[in-house]
């Protein structure tokens, strides 16, 4: 009983760090009843997370967004000063980002703690994984350098962006008249993900997510990292239980699935498992990766 009152105690923080960060990035409170959005200087700084632009309260521009933007111009610039944060961030975090910064993986962890049928194994997901990285190829880096003016990922797929349009058909009877073929796709690729979203834990951050494929990338090496003492392990298990990212921390601890919750870590009863940004003194002995 102790034991799930501390689980459930750990699972409210994390929840209120990533409800503090949706805040921050969407701190213009008026938007959401005005539905005007933030013009100020700094909605040119691009968030961590996905979090879109057209957003009512977002103060900060979306990174895949602005990514699609310098990439579709009609005059081709190099996208330094995106590639730099999205790098800056990479190496610093990795997909901590994911875990703990962004509004849309909030959204998705509030909607798997709705009772409903769960199941997150199962044959495919590891081909699902593929997913992400074709869409961030495809739809965010390919489509918009071949066809000028047209952001593929946010105009065809983005379920953020297309939450932050359902306020805007809620506030603006001018928008709700303009709405066509692509805006009812678009709820559907929604609709889909929320109803995956009671079934599957994060299943937009696992399989579609480019945002989630580039800082995955990072994971292995990135500053922020899992550091796990194969020395202390039992191999009770626990650990890989307890992930709901299906990843095996005692095999491949800085995976580029982990999105670093330390779920994991509170799970395991010896302390082999830790994560930060210095690796313990006690880690003696890590665990070679797979590759």
């Amino acid at each position: 009983m102790d034991k799930k009152k501390n689980r459930n105690s750990i699972n409210g923080k994390k929840l209120g760090i990533q409800a503090v960060a949706a805040l921050i990035q969407n701190a213009n409170f008026k938007g959401f009843f005005s539905g005007k959005l933030y013009t100020g200087p700094i909605k040119k700084v691009c968030v961590p997370g996905l979090n879109c632009y057209s957003c009512p309260g977002a103060v900060g521009a979306c990174p895949i967004g602005s990514l699609q933007n310098f990439l579709g111009g009609l005059k081709f610039r190099f996208p330094y000063y995106v590639l730099g944060l999205l790098l800056f961030f990479g190496t610093l975090l990795g997909r901590l980002v994911c875990g703990f910064l962004c509004p849309f993986g909030l959204l998705q962890d509030l909607l798997y703690l709705i009772p409903f049928y769960k199941k997150n194994q199962f044959k495919i997901d590891k081909y699902l994984r593929y997913l992400k990285f074709a869409v961030l190829g495809i739809f965010v880096i390919l489509l918009p350098l071949c066809i000028p003016l047209s952001p593929a990922f946010c105009k065809y797929i983005c379920p953020s962006g297309t939450t932050s349009g359902l306020w805007h058909v809620f506030l603006n009877s001018s928008v709700r008249k303009q709405l066509g073929a692509i805006f009812q796709w678009k709820l559907l690729v929604l609709g889909i993900v929320i109803v995956s979203a009671l079934i599957v834990y994060r299943p937009f951050c696992k399989y579609l997510c480019p945002l989630g494929a580039f800082y995955g990338l990072f994971n292995k090496f990135s500053f922020f990292r899992m550091h796990f003492n194969e020395s202390a392990c039992v191999h009770c298990q626990a650990c890989v239980k307890a992930c709901k990212m299906n990843v095996d921390p005692t095999k491949n601890p800085n995976s580029m699935e982990c999105i670093r919750c330390g779920d994991c870590v509170r799970a395991c009863p010896e302390g082999a498992l830790h994560q930060g940004f210095i690796r313990p003194k006690t880690d003696a002995s890590p665990v070679e990766e797979e590759a």
